[in-house]
């Protein structure tokens, strides 16, 4: 299912609450659709949306669709006296005529040593406004030759077609290729004639904890704004409504109009898609705690998406807990048959500490990763049994 949420347009959907349990015991799945929460809050407009009753609440950042993270060991959590919510978002669409001429506006001379304002002019023609008539507007970023890369939730009101307004000020016709639902990520064609440069990607493996973080998009309808901050951490799994996903947290300024926009490193390369933020509760806009999808998973989805390819999340097939003595990883208490754990050799009691090199502290962190893998895909399991660190390879069914 598609939800769109419209806070400042007329109209405001959200996704139901997801039940305990939400995440079933085996990786990969995703468990039923649950009712609407009854709870509200305002918007910034003052029209009432709902919230979803649990704690941490997480807002998807422009025409959006809502998530949250803060899962159990296996199971949501729930807490019927949040003291953080859901808050949909949406920038208006512009109501001039798109026949206005191009506003043609020279780039001053820029001081490279800043990296801020060396983004802003390396990147900024690259990055588009994207506006779903009816129902708000986003962001997004020229990925490939007359392609550009969205959010799903950014084009779910729509038809078949979106207004892309560039940096320069035109306003052009785009073709909606596909999208996924489940990690948030959509393709738009302008074809190949745009005048559009396309934007230097970086890597996800190459991110770390700490480094510069500069975001670009129209928060608010105020397009080509750029903020700056920092990652905040790595792999921080969010649940969208759909799917689980491993997410790269920023204090980096992101607000309702953003998604679908690039965060970029201090070299300009676009290290993630920008996708929602978390909420306190009374306002819906930034705290210092947003959430971007990794370039290299929007990628792997993206060229799925222009290519026709099927988007079905691999599956690893185990349960696990906190290790009863504490130690960091996962612990496994099932595997399901024929599954790709079991082919690979994992054990009941064997312990997960780590996934293609990287740390695996929790449930949800495993969940996250393994879902932004396709059927088919290998990964490296980095496993504890009886004291001793294994390395198994296990090849990604389909559930």
């Amino acid at each position: 299912s598609r939800h769109v949420a419209s806070v400042t347009s007329d109209r405001s959907f959200l996704p139901p609450t997801p039940p305990p349990g939400a995440v079933n015991s085996q990786l990969g799945a995703v468990g039923p659709p649950a009712r609407e929460s009854s709870a509200a809050a305002q918007d910034p407009g003052g029209r009432a949306t709902s919230s979803w009753g649990w704690r941490p609440l997480i807002a998807f950042i422009v025409g959006g669709f809502l998530a949250a993270a803060g899962f159990g060991a296996s199971q949501l959590l729930n807490d019927p006296e949040p003291t953080q919510e859901i808050v949909a978002a949406s920038a208006p669409v512009r109501s001039e005529s798109s026949a206005s001429p191009p506003i043609v506006v020279q780039p001053p001379d820029v001081d490279t040593t800043d990296p801020a304002a060396f983004v802003a002019q390396i990147l900024g023609p690259s990055v588009v406004q994207v506006e779903v008539p009816n129902v708000g507007l986003g962001s997004g970023v020229v990925f490939a030759d007359g392609l550009i890369l969205t959010n799903h939730h950014v084009i779910a009101g729509a038809t078949n077609s979106v207004a892309v307004r560039t940096a320069d000020g035109r306003v052009i016709s785009g073709e909606i290729l596909g999208s996924d639902a489940r990690t948030d990520v959509a393709v738009i064609s302008i074809g190949p004639d745009s005048g559009i440069p396309v934007a230097q990607l970086g890597s996800s493996d190459e991110l770390q904890v700490g480094q510069l973080a500069i975001a670009i998009g129209s928060p608010f309808e105020l397009q080509q704004t750029v903020t700056s901050g920092i990652i905040s951490a790595l792999n921080r799994p969010l649940f969208n409504g759909v799917g689980l996903n491993a997410m790269i947290q920023t204090d980096t300024a992101i607000n309702p109009g953003n998604s679908g926009g690039p965060l970029a490193d201090r070299s300009g390369r676009v290290i993630g898609l920008n996708t929602a933020i978390q909420t306190d509760g009374v306002g819906n806009s930034n705290i210092g705690v947003g959430y971007a999808i990794p370039i290299d998973t929007a990628l792997n989805i993206a060229h799925r998406i222009a290519a026709g390819e099927p988007l079905v999340a691999g599956f690893l097939g185990v349960a696990g807990d906190q290790a009863a003595d504490g130690s960091s990883g996962v612990e496994v208490t099932e595997i399901t048959p024929g599954s790709a754990a079991a082919s690979a050799g994992l054990q009941i009691a064997d312990r997960i500490i780590g996934l293609n090199g990287g740390p695996i502290t929790s449930l949800e962190e495993l969940a996250g990763l393994v879902q932004t893998q396709f059927p088919g895909d290998e990964v490296e399991l980095q496993v504890v049994r009886d004291g001793e660190t294994l390395s198994l390879t296990a090849v990604l069914g389909e559930r």
